[in-house]
This record gives structure tokens, C-alpha cells and sequence, in this order.
């Protein structure tokens, strides 16, 4: 089950087809969904969980929870319409195309997939970009 809640005035125009994009790439990648929580919430919010949990004093776009056993993935992902809304200026894109990466980039760290080092970080890209063609 993917739910969506929102700790900010935003709102996702097309939950339905958002619910049925990831469930998409999840089977693709011979995964299932166990419960994936998206909290869509404002700078603040998030740097208030960064600084608790992760002891990152930054902002950030994204946090997510992983509480995947197996194939079985579940967890929470915060994202900050706030910063998504900034980093769409800074790379040039829509904010939509950038709302849409980094939504799916959470499930994909929610398969194993990383971004620390720059082989990582290529791996991760490429999984994006092919999800996000999926739903464009």
C-alpha cells in the first residue's frame, strides 16, 4: 500500500497514477510493496527529522526509513516541496520531473540501490531516468 500525506499546503494532483507508476517500477524490479508512507512536508519539517535522526545539521530533499525485509519493501520517505521546488530551478528542470526523481529515488535506495560513491551515484541515475520514462 502506497498512502500520501501531506505536513504542508501541497497537495499531488494525480495520486492514482503516481500509486500505479511506483507499483510499475517496484514489480519491475522483482520487488513488492509492503507500505510505503510518502510525507510531503516544508524545509523545517525535514531539517528538524535530519538534525534529530541523522545528525545533519543541512537542508535536504529527502529522508527515507527503510524497513524493507527482503523483497517486501516499506518505509517512510519526507520530502521537502521546498527544496524539490529550488533544486527544479537550480538543474533547469520542472518541478515536476524533479518531484517525480526524487520520489522514486527513495523506493530505489529501498532496493538496494546506493549513491555514495560517483559508481554508485551513475547506477542510481540511470535507474531514475529509466523509471521516470515510465511515467512521461
Amino acid at each position: 500500500m502506497i498512502t500520501f500525506n501531506y505536513e504542508t499546503s501541497f497537495e499531488l494532483k494525480s495520486e492514482i497514477l503516481l500509486k500505479n507508476w511506483i507499483e510499475n517500477v517496484v514489480a519491475d524490479e522483482d520487488f513488492s510493496i509492503g507500505e510505503i508512507n510518502y510525507i510531503f512536508c516544508d524545509d523545517d519539517y525535514l531539517h528538524k527529522l535530519n538534525v534529530e535522526f541523522l545528525q545533519h545539521d543541512t537542508l535536504t530533499d529527502i529522508i527515507s526509513f527503510d524497513n524493507t525485509l527482503g523483497k517486501l519493501i516499506s518505509g517512510d520517505i519526507y520530502i521537502s516541496v521546498e527544496r524539490v521546488r529550488d533544486n527544479a530551478k537550480d538543474f533547469k528542470v520542472s518541478f515536476l520531473d524533479e518531484l517525480h526523481r526524487v520520489m522514486i529515488h527513495g523506493v530505489l535506495h529501498y532496493m538496494g540501490y546506493k549513491d555514495k560513491s560517483e559508481k554508485e551515484k551513475i547506477k542510481m541515475r540511470n535507474a531514475e531516468n529509466t523509471a521516470l520514462l515510465s511515467i512521461n
